[in-house]
């Protein structure tokens, strides 16, 4: 590699770093190594929700915010080729002069911090799968990307080493592995709760422990009954016929009893879910009781005689 007169490489364009970044992947894959590039497809560094919240959590610190764009054209063109997060640190190769290691190491999430990030958002993640997808309420968005209180680092909480010779705290090469890391939480969000060493199933668990809780405890009003039925699938019940009860024994008053304290209640959500499905059973054949409610609703025309014009056809033909 040619040096300039300072003591500084010369300029490599965009292009060489290019072609020389493929060209170090391509030899190190024939070596067995298995290097996990950061490949940027389009315009946008990141698209997903942890991925843009952790890109913008890096610009909005203003120690940060004069450094971390010159990574921008370098994770874009393919510099980072390679990039491996594991619990508190984050190791790279990136491609400038010349092939450069870095290391950026993260401090965990303090657990004072991380229990009240649970507490907040308990109730309101249904499962792992909105969570890794950033489905989840505006509220919830912006309790885990809250400056300082969140999931994502401050800058006195992330140190960084480069083996290039840039003396600034922060060179490009370090920008750029930042802004990959955003573009790998695109793909595997669940890397951030690795790389801040906590468990993400303690989020969803305070969301299932919250619903349990209520299913446990379910109020009196919310248990199915024949009106509720009537109004949920459209139809028209009957009134149950009351029979003489017969008298009873203390023998048989005992399991009566029992069965009446065994009756299954169902809370909001459960009833909401259930309600949905059958519905969904229950559509074709609605569609075919619509034309009979239809018909049964007319009035039966009648000759002078008081018969059904029905039956007075069906005995005129048997004649």
């Amino acid at each position: 590699m040619a040096w300039e007169y300072d003591g500084w490489p010369e300029y490599v364009s965009v292009e060489q770093r290019r072609q020389a970044a493929k060209r170090e992947v391509e030899r190190l894959r024939k070596k067995g190594c298995a290097v996990e590039p950061v490949v940027i497809e389009g315009k946008a560094i990141a698209s997903t929700f942890w991925g843009k919240s952790w890109c913008s959590n890096l610009e909005h610190y203003s120690d940060y915010d004069t450094r971390v764009p010159r990574g921008r054209s370098y994770v874009r063109n393919g510099a980072v080729i390679d990039l491996r997060i594991e619990p508190g640190k984050v190791t790279a190769l990136v491609s400038g002069s010349e092939i450069y290691e870095l290391k950026i190491e993260i401090a965990p999430l303090p657990t004072k911090r991380w229990k009240a990030v649970c507490a907040d958002c308990a109730g309101s993640i249904d499962s792992m799968v909105e969570l890794l997808r950033g489905r989840f309420s505006k509220a919830v968005m912006e309790r885990v990307c809250q400056k300082g209180r969140g999931l994502f680092p401050s800058p006195n909480e992330i140190e960084f080493n480069c083996s290039c010779p840039d003396w600034a705290s922060m060179c490009k090469h370090v920008a750029a592995v930042l802004y990959g890391i955003g573009a790998r939480l695109d793909e595997k969000p669940e890397l951030l709760f690795r790389l801040r060493q906590v468990d993400e199933m303690e989020l969803v668990a305070q969301a299932g422990t919250g619903q349990a809780l209520a299913v446990a405890a379910p109020k009196t009003g919310r248990v199915l009954k024949s009106d509720d039925m009537a109004d949920l699938f459209g139809l028209d019940l009957a009134e149950p016929t009351v029979e003489k009860k017969e008298k009873h024994t203390k023998a048989t008053a005992k399991p009566q009893r029992a069965r009446q304290e065994e009756a299954v209640t169902i809370d909001a959500q459960t009833r909401a879910m259930v309600a949905q499905e059958v519905r969904r059973a229950l559509a074709p054949i609605r569609l075919l009781l619509d034309p009979i409610k239809a018909l049964m609703g007319q009035p039966r025309v009648k000759d002078s005689r008081g018969h059904p014009r029905e039956k007075i056809r069906s005995v005129s033909a048997d004649r």
